[in-house]
């Protein structure tokens, strides 16, 4: 509605489905964005996203947990 186009609506729906399950797994969703991000950036590879996941993301950055 207030993205000014339907890609940009999809892509904020996948941002906001990302933070909120940040949040699911009691993942503290800045930290974890930033982490993520920079290793997308210093090409993490393809074959190891499923580590970038909020649920595996979280068993090993146990400090950024949310309280």
């Amino acid at each position: 509605m207030f993205a000014g186009h339907d890609q940009g609506a999809e892509n904020w729906a996948c941002i906001a489905s990302l933070i909120e399950t940040c949040k699911l797994c009691g993942v503290e969703p800045q930290a974890y964005l930033t982490d993520v991000l920079t290793k997308l950036v210093n090409l993490w590879p393809t074959s190891r996203l499923d580590e970038l996941m909020p649920w595996a993301w979280a068993k090993g950055h146990a400090a950024h947990l949310a309280a």
